[in-house]
């Protein structure tokens, strides 16, 4: 069950914007938001034990609450916003009481991180900051001013993308980075 509920919001993210693209007009948003609260309550005690897991549940869960309280369906272009922010201030803190969240990861698979490596993860973290900053602002924008469609698009399929460049462009640089101080 764990391992099925760290899977599911992550599945759900990704599908999300198909599913409000697709079912906008057939379901009410209050039902979007029983489901969605329902898989963050399930994802929750795992949730609440990382940095910043506790206000990005609550958050994630007053947007649910908000949503079927006003049953608004603009309301639910808003949630790759709200997504990315939580993001970004989690990444963010990190920054500031760290250890940086990249560094975090780096150390789970390197529990003994080279000390030259930590200034490197930090400078990740902040491309991070900066991507969560863009996708909001883009998301955001999208959610006020464009069709369905745009935001479908971007937020379906344009932001996995330019995650990918983000994770391959990285990956390449700590090849080549490892290979100079080998």
């Amino acid at each position: 069950m764990r391992r099925l509920s760290a899977i599911l919001l992550p599945i759900v993210g990704v599908l999300y914007p198909f599913v409000v693209y697709f079912g906008m007009e057939k379901v009410a948003p209050p039902v979007f938001a029983l489901v969605l609260g329902s898989i963050w309550l399930i994802r929750a005690p795992s949730l609440l034990r990382e940095p910043g897991g506790r206000w990005m549940v609550g958050a994630a869960l007053a947007y649910c609450v908000l949503l079927a309280v006003t049953g608004e369906g603009r309301l639910l272009r808003w949630y790759p916003t709200l997504i990315s922010l939580l993001l970004l201030a989690t990444f963010g803190v990190s920054l500031i009481y760290g250890p940086p969240i990249i560094e975090r990861v780096a150390r789970l698979r390197e529990p003994e991180l080279p000390p030259e490596a930590v200034p490197y993860t930090r400078k990740v973290t902040w491309v991070w900051v900066g991507f969560f900053v863009f996708n909001a602002a883009v998301s955001a924008a999208l959610t006020l001013w464009a069709p369905l469609k745009w935001w479908t698009l971007y937020n379906g399929l344009l932001v996995y993308f330019i995650m990918g460049v983000l994770f391959v462009g990285e990956w390449l640089l700590r090849q080549r980075l490892r290979r100079r101080h080998a």
